[in-house]
């Protein structure tokens, strides 16, 4: 601009971000780029981190070269899903942290849209597509026995972790990402933990995300309902009424002490045996400091277990 006396003078315009949006990868040589490529389009300024869980196959190279120049931070060893979440959340400096994974393309518009929505929120939830277009979810809901499912229905008790926005602040407050659930309920765990702390979440519809779900884990394989039953059951521990989480505990038990009697078995892995023999094992092994986990949480908690659990489950 000029100014009266004729002298020019340029005046820089700053633009704020408010934004991370951090991108847990491995093995995802397959998809990291149109994901990165979805970012670079997104019409709100942002930045992007990048946590690559020890990738072995060309990820490196791709996150190096992509013309974004993403901020990328390669572990040591694979620390899951959560485990890379938790490690992002240390280095995230704005005030906004959104999460996404590595095999979903927003639209251009996601970003804006999340945090337009947000308002006093502490979490928006976007809405996940298929590579078909048909609707996956727009959020998480809780069954009666405590499972987080996909729901299609707003408003969601929880955000999907695929694609959601979080206020970084808050989400240090409750006591941030389960790391050790290594993949799977890190998001249904956070979502509990935020209502138990009287915050809300909401149910963002118009921000839209492409989603191949599965790329990473196969679900329906024995290591996805390890993680699945496992982490639900640490998820109860940690969030749920006592007498839910003590409920499901001993159903868990006692359908895995009852399966060599039944004559009809359904055939997915979580009906066998000595998968369901490690899941009470592991979730024995982290009792104590889970329920320290309890503990914790219920100091930091200005709602009720028990309003929560009705609120938000059928029934």
């Amino acid at each position: 601009m000029t100014t009266s006396s004729g002298t020019s003078r340029i005046v820089l315009a700053v633009t704020e971000v408010s934004s991370t949006v951090v991108v847990v990868t491995w093995r995802g040589a397959g998809q990291i780029t149109a994901c990165l490529d979805a970012l670079a389009a997104q019409d709100r300024p942002h930045r992007t981190l990048v946590v690559d869980n020890a990738s072995d196959d060309g990820t490196a190279r791709l996150l190096a070269e992509h013309p974004s120049k993403p901020r990328v931070v390669r572990l040591r060893r694979n620390a899951g899903y959560a485990g890379a979440m938790s490690t992002a959340l240390s280095l995230v400096d704005t005030p906004l942290m959104a999460w996404l994974n590595d095999d979903a393309a927003p639209g251009p518009h996601w970003l804006r849209t999340l945090e337009d929505a947000l308002g006093s929120a502490a979490a928006a939830s976007a809405r996940l597509n298929r590579p078909d277009g048909t609707p996956q979810c727009v959020g998480v809901r809780l069954t009666a026995d405590g499972y987080g499912a996909d729901t299609l229905d707003a408003p969601a008790f929880g955000f999907c972790g695929g694609a959601a926005l979080l206020r970084t602040d808050v989400l240090r407050e409750i006591g941030g990402v389960p790391g050790h659930f290594f993949c799977y309920y890190e998001d249904t765990d956070t979502a509990w933990r935020l209502r138990l702390a009287g915050h809300e979440l909401v149910t963002v519809p118009d921000a839209q995300v492409t989603h191949r779900h599965g790329v990473s884990t196969k679900p329906g394989s024995r290591q996805f309902h390890l993680w699945n039953e496992r982490n639900r059951l640490l998820t109860l521990l940690r969030c749920a009424p006592a007498a839910v989480a003590a409920r499901e505990l001993a159903r868990f038990a006692a359908i895995t002490a009852l399966l060599p009697l039944r004559r009809k078995v359904p055939g997915a892995a979580n009906f066998r045996v000595p998968l369901r023999i490690r899941v009470l094992a592991e979730v024995l092994l982290r009792l104590p400091a889970t329920l320290r986990d309890r503990r914790a949480i219920s100091r930091r908690s200005t709602v009720p277990r028990g309003q929560v659990w009705r609120n938000w489950t059928p029934g």
